[in-house]
């Protein structure tokens, strides 16, 4: 009896050994399908390196990602007496939200604008404004002994001047000074106008000729004096020996 138990036994513990090894097998069989996803994930685009501030990599179709900046609005403007640069910018393959302007000097240190936003208004390089936002100097033009003359360190921002954008990526631009209008002043309300003063010999009024004569008349005309004097002394003589030549045939017939 206890043989037949034991081989009972070992019959039950067999029989439980295969009907848990196909669980196993479909349990391992489900880890192994499982494998993958760990394997996809791991390949999936990462954030891509930027490079002077633009992404570089491929998107989905292999293309390369783009780097441009464009520069949709760019407008001098005159604002309470005061020259300014309306600006919009848009980058293209660059995180960056902030852009630099710089006012480039060709002969000289340059203007630097940094960390603004990618659309706003500056000041144009050596414009002063005072507390009210109303314009008090200008560039191009000095205050001497009370009077605006034209002339000081900021020259080369008129009549026109280059300016470059960066995000990264970058772009130069070329602008005008924005005009004075009667409604707006981009150059100082007086400006002294160096005109050459008048010697003291010189009259205060100017005497004007309508038809002035050509000069070849005018040189004839101052000869006419001298033409009259012996004209009229060649006439007096003709007429004195006409009397002469009448005074003798009236002797002689007498």
């Amino acid at each position: 009896m206890a043989r037949i138990a034991k081989v009972g036994l070992a019959a039950l513990a067999a029989l439980a050994l295969m009907l848990l090894a196909p669980g196993q097998a479909m349990a391992s069989g489900a880890v192994r399908a499982a494998d993958p996803t760990p394997s996809q994930s791991a390949a999936a685009p990462t954030p891509s390196p930027t490079v002077y501030g633009c992404l570089v990599g491929e998107d989905e179709y292999g293309t390369k990602l783009p780097c441009e900046l464009r520069v949709e609005v760019l407008t001098p403007i005159c604002d309470n007496e005061v020259p300014k640069l309306r600006y919009k910018v848009v980058a293209i393959g660059s995180p960056n939200t902030k852009v630099t302007i710089t006012w480039v000097n060709p002969s000289g240190p340059d203007v630097v604008q940094a960390d603004l936003p990618l659309e706003g208004t500056v000041l144009w390089p050596g414009a002063v404004q005072d507390a009210s936002g109303r314009g008090i100097d200008w560039p191009g033009w000095r205050l001497e002994n009370g009077v605006w003359v034209e002339g000081d360190e900021f020259d080369w921002v008129r009549p026109s001047v280059s300016v470059l954008f960066q995000v990264n990526p970058e772009m130069t631009v070329n602008v005008a000074y924005p005009p004075s209008s009667p409604k707006c002043l981009t150059n100082p309300p007086q400006v002294l106008v160096n005109t050459p003063s008048p010697s003291p010999t010189t009259p205060d009024t100017e005497v004007l000729v309508d038809n002035p004569l050509p000069p070849e008349v005018a040189a004839t005309g101052s000869n006419v004096a001298p033409l009259l004097i012996g004209a009229g002394i060649l006439v007096g003589g003709g007429l004195i020996v006409v009397l002469l030549v009448n005074r003798q045939r009236r002797a002689g017939q007498s």
